[in-house]
Formats: structure tokens, sequence, C-alpha cells
């Protein structure tokens, strides 16, 4: 069997992120993801990695624009405000089709607002994370083994599909310890004939660049590059359900609010309401299709948010307003309690049953 290890969510990301084959890291400290930063300067002198505490999170970003664009596997974590910062260098990889990981463990805001947990980074991060028109694969981690095993699989899917990937936590997870089983090490990494490295005068130049002069020109790649996204909306999506089988009503969480949503789910069976959970593992892509898929059954959806609501709005989306949908949040660096969730699913049953 393989070995279980006690850790943080944020010691687990890096230890992941090492695993999957990173070398490169640039970073710059805020509470609550610090220990990311910390396990990464221990670690990659060790492995023949590099590890840099940039002078700012706009710097940090862009030292991943050059990593990623000389082929590295490359990382930067933040907190919500540093992660604002870096909202400009992502938005140049999204259009220079550079693949990295990034990863927010959020904090309260707006502005330096708390270092508690938060959700209030859902918009930012599946709407704009830079300018224009570029989308990115989010990750909604809701355990220190999600943790681990999301941020491995977000190496392969920004290789694959050439874009940033993002890693949403809360602080909550990224302070919380759990039992883990690392992932293996990788032996091999994909090939990038892309990659602006060496090459001894035996091809063409390879150039990062995210600059189009000739409008038509910067059209004709965004319709290519929106024929990947619709790919990633087509196979990427990912969520778990927790008693949909016959559920009447229906919530929906992610991250740390789906671990409380489901222990308010439980307490609702138990009073003999027939409530499930759907909880998005892609915020983006959001997991339209198995959401759809329950509006046949279902009475009405609550969305559970640390925010003043935002995700509620993709829950409407997706079912396209074919049942009631409420909310119910905690924000602030506020985390929602079960017997809280527990009376929101009740006066959703009792308002869809009047």
């Amino acid at each position: 069997m393989a070995e279980k290890v006690l850790m943080k969510g944020n010691e687990a990301l890096a230890a992941a992120a090492v695993r999957a084959g990173c070398r490169f890291y640039f970073g710059y400290p805020i509470t609550p993801q610090t220990e990311i930063a910390a396990y990464m300067s221990k670690t990659m002198p060790k492995i023949g990695g590099t590890f840099l505490q940039a002078e700012s999170e706009v710097a940090a970003i862009n030292m991943l624009y050059g990593a990623s664009a000389a082929g590295a596997r490359c990382m930067t974590s933040s907190s919500s405000p540093g992660v604002s910062l870096k909202a400009e260098g992502i938005s140049y990889m999204a259009g220079a089709d550079l693949p990295g990981v990034i990863i927010n463990v959020e904090r309260g805001g707006p502005g330096l607002g708390s270092i508690q947990p938060s959700q209030q980074d859902y918009w930012q991060a599946t709407r704009a994370m830079g300018h224009g028109d570029s989308r990115h694969i989010v990750f909604a981690p809701c355990t220190v083994q999600e943790m681990a095993d999301l941020v491995y699989l977000a190496f392969d899917k920004a290789d694959e599909y050439l874009m940033p990937v993002v890693i949403l936590a809360d602080g909550l997870l990224g302070q919380m310890m759990e039992p883990v089983v690392l992932p293996p090490e990788k032996t091999e990494l994909p090939e990038k004939p892309w990659a602006t490295c060496g090459h001894g005068g035996k091809r063409p130049h390879n150039v990062a660049n995210s600059l189009y002069l000739q409008p038509d020109q910067l059209e004709d790649k965004l319709i290519e590059r929106y024929k990947r996204y619709e790919k990633v909306e087509q196979t990427e999506q990912r969520s778990e359900g927790f008693m949909l089988e016959d559920a009447e009503y229906v919530v929906v969480a992610f991250g740390a609010s789906a671990r409380i949503a489901r222990s308010a789910v439980t307490k609702a069976r138990a009073e003999g309401i027939k409530v499930g959970l759907l909880r998005p593992i892609t915020l983006w892509p959001f997991p339209n299709d198995a959401l759809a898929a329950t509006v046949s059954q279902a009475k009405a959806y609550l969305s559970v948010e640390m925010s003043m609501g935002q995700m509620v709005d993709d829950v409407r989306l997706a079912i396209h307003d074919a049942r009631p949908v409420s909310f119910f949040g905690r924000t602030g660096g506020m985390i929602p309690s079960p017997a809280e969730v527990l009376d929101a699913i009740r006066k959703m049953a009792e308002q869809a049953g009047e």
C-alpha cells in the first residue's frame, strides 16, 4: 500500500508539484499560502530545481512566463490580492499559448481584506484572470488529497492544452492537515517542440509572443484558440455527486464549502428531506452537463459559498433557470456552519413545497 503522510494542504500542493516535474518556482510570501514557497525553498535546491523569491508578484508571474517559454514545468502561488497583481502576466501567457500552474489560496477581500478563508475569487478565476478573450482551466479541490491530485493533473492539462491552469483553494484547505498519498514521480515529460530553447541552427526560431499588430491575424488566432477551449469544455468537466439518485433538492458547493454542505445534506436526509450535493471539481469548465442532468427530478437548487454569491450565476446558467435557485453564503473570511446550511436547505424545501 502507498504510504500516507500527514501534511498541510499547502505542503501537499508543493510536494505534488515537485513530483509532477515542476523544477521552477517563482513566488512572493503572502498569507495564507506562504508554506508553499517555504516548501519549495527547501526542496528545489536538493533536486536541481530553481526557487526564486521575486521582488513582487508582478515579477514572479513574468518569470513564470519566461520559464514556460523555455519549455520548463513551472509554478507560482499567491493569495487573492497577490493573484490580482499577476493578472496581466497570466493574460500574456494565455496570449502566447504558454502552459503554467497558478495557485490561489484565497483570503477575504476585496483589497487586503482579511487573512481568513474565502471563495470570493470565483469570478476572477473563472471570468477575469486577465484581459482579452481567454479562458483557463480552474480546479477546485476540497481535501488535502485533492490538493495533491489536482495540482499533479494541472501540469499535464496545462501542457496538453497550452494554457495556464489555476488551482483555486482557500485558506481553510491550505492550513488543514490530513493524511495524503502523494502521486508518483513523473519519469517522462511531454516534448515541447514549440519551446524557445537552443537548437543549434537545426530549425527556425521559436517565438513566445502575444502581440499581433494586424487585427485579422489576432482574430484568426483567437478563433483557433477558442476551438481548443471548446474541446476543453467538452472533455474536461469534472464533478462529484452525493445522494443525487433520488434528490428532489440539490445543493451545489465547491472546495471547503462542499465539506460543510455534505454534512448538512446528511443531516437533512435524516429529517426526511430528499436532498443531494453536486460538487464542481472544475469551475471552468463548469460541470454544466452533470448539473443539467438533475433538472428532471429536482424541484430547487441551493448554492452554498464563502462569498456574497458568485457561483450561483453559473448554477442558474447550467439549468437554464428551469428551477428556482437560492443562495446561502458567509463572506469576509467567515465560514458557514453545517447548522446554517441545514437551515438554508429546510427553507429551500419549504419554499419549493408551497
